[in-house]
């Protein structure tokens, strides 16, 4: 892809997709960005270079064929959505949430030209699973590397710092906890929500094929289409 390029970020308001939409509007590399969900960011929270360059879409996830995604013949597709089983409340909610909603916007969003696909997963992720979390997510990247994008990257954290939630979870707070203790020593376990949206964003920008080698990017394959896989210690190594 030549510059400049244009993008369009689904999950804008998460912990995650919060830094990456900052990122993308501040990347002198788009010069058009589209955020697009069931609610979109206030403006007092956007950065000054937004206006003229960012489009906000508010969207129906059960009506998307009439939200006009494909208008915007968007250059990178970055899908920062998901949710939690504890918010999901069922795994039947979970996977419509978390897998449905992340497949149809990636449909939505695909047009007859060369566009990359970036997607955060979670280490561990395999559509053989037995654990229904990690089977999910398998699946959703299957899902996603079988629409035929011209380049699909999936990133795979594992353990992410520097979250904001009204209520800290008990299980999170102590996983973080160790992964602090843990990544003095590797960058294997845990990485900060900012460092891993500027590696997401990097990544957008330059594809599979401008990966630097210390990324260790590799190449997965769930019986379909091949797709780029960045795992924790990538995206540190990325965000640097």
């Amino acid at each position: 892809m030549s510059s400049p390029q244009s993008a369009i970020i689904f999950g804008a308001t998460g912990q995650t997709g919060r830094h990456l939409l900052r990122q993308l509007i501040e990347s002198p590399t788009f010069s058009r960005v589209c955020e697009a969900g069931r609610r979109t960011t206030p403006k007092e929270d956007l950065p000054p270079h937004a206006d003229g360059k960012l489009e906000q879409k508010v969207i129906d996830f059960e009506r998307l064929d009439e939200a006009g995604l494909k208008e915007g013949s968007w250059d990178v597709v970055f899908l920062a959505l998901g949710t939690t089983a504890k918010l999901a409340g069922s795994q039947e909610n979970f996977t419509k949430i978390d897998r449905e909603y992340v497949l149809n916007a990636a449909k939505a969003a695909k047009v007859d030209k060369d566009q990359r696909l970036i997607y955060i997963s979670v280490a561990g992720a395999n559509p053989q699973s037995y654990p229904f979390y990690p089977r999910s997510k398998g699946l959703t990247e299957q899902g996603l590397a079988e629409l035929g994008y011209k380049d699909t990257i999936v990133f795979r954290p594992v353990i992410l710092s520097n979250v904001q939630r009204p209520e800290r979870r008990l299980a999170e707070s102590a996983a973080i906890a160790i992964g602090s203790a843990l990544s003095l020593f590797t960058d294997r376990v845990q990485i900060s929500v900012d460092k891993l949206a500027k590696s997401i964003r990097i990544a957008g920008e330059q594809g599979t094929s401008g990966l630097p080698s210390g990324v260790e990017a590799t190449q997965k394959n769930w019986g379909g289409r091949d797709f780029t896989v960045i795992d924790n210690k990538g995206s540190v190594f990325l965000s640097r």
